[in-house]
């Protein structure tokens, strides 16, 4: 599945009306027809068009494209140099379409671990900022990811790009992380951007608009737990009947 670029000029009062697949009773559920989100979570108010010249390929797992509050939908409109393929394991032929770009230097941020060793770095040339260069993102937990370098060893021998003294995230507030520095894909892919183009790329707004959509998921949250709290509380006021 190919994410699109987002077009700021498009007019933003479509909507399109999914009918509920399970329960043609139930009531319909009005869907942004650019984000593709419910009404009540449409993304469209946060997303902020960031100029770059790095072209972007998201790997994501499919249970990421299923998370509400996963960061690569804001980021995919965002950017417009940025792609999200969704899978788990991909054909060889394909992989290597995507990997290999003709014309273009590719780089994977991913970090230098035990589990998955980075290739040598006398394997790949320095980069050279008059060649494109596109920047491979993997979209899972860790566990996954890990699993998915593995599992695919064309993606595993990439020259690889990590941050160094990655910025504190906000995004452990909305879901847990196996190590501290570990950053949401959103998070991540802006402070590649920061280091591979350097004073050309401004991301500050872009991470602005990423911690206003945390603070609306937290008080999405929060409301959720009080609505919850209430119906408990009402269900042991209940008198029995005699």
């Amino acid at each position: 599945m190919l994410g699109s670029p987002f077009n700021p000029h498009e007019p933003l009062g479509r909507v399109d009306v999914a009918p509920d697949r399970l329960n043609h009773s139930a009531p319909r559920r009005a869907i942004c027809s650019r984000c593709q989100r419910p009404l009540r979570t449409c993304l469209c108010a946060l997303v902020q068009p960031t100029a770059h010249r790095t072209d972007v390929l998201v790997l994501q797992h499919p249970h990421e494209a299923r998370e509400a509050k996963n960061s690569v939908a804001l980021l995919r409109l965002s950017l417009a140099r940025c792609t999200a393929v969704v899978g788990e394991r991909f054909a060889p032929d394909a992989l290597h379409a995507l990997l290999h770009p003709p014309g273009m230097a590719v780089r994977l941020l991913y970090p230098d671990v035990p589990a998955a060793p980075a290739p040598s770095a006398t394997t790949a040339p320095a980069l050279d900022p008059h060649t494109p260069l596109r920047l491979v993102v993997i979209d899972a937990t860790w566990r996954k990811s890990l699993r998915m370098l593995l599992e695919h060893p064309i993606l595993a021998a990439l020259p690889r790009l990590s941050l160094n003294n990655p910025a504190p995230t906000r995004y452990r507030a909305l879901r847990a992380a196996r190590n501290p520095d570990q950053l949401s894909t959103l998070e991540a892919t802006v402070q590649a951007l920061a280091m591979i183009e350097a004073s050309a790329f401004d991301g500050v707004p872009l991470l602005q608009s990423f911690g206003r959509f945390v603070d609306r998921e937290m008080t999405r949250r929060a409301g959720r737990n009080a609505s919850k709290r209430s119906a408990s509380t009402a269900k042991d006021l209940v008198v029995p009947s005699r």
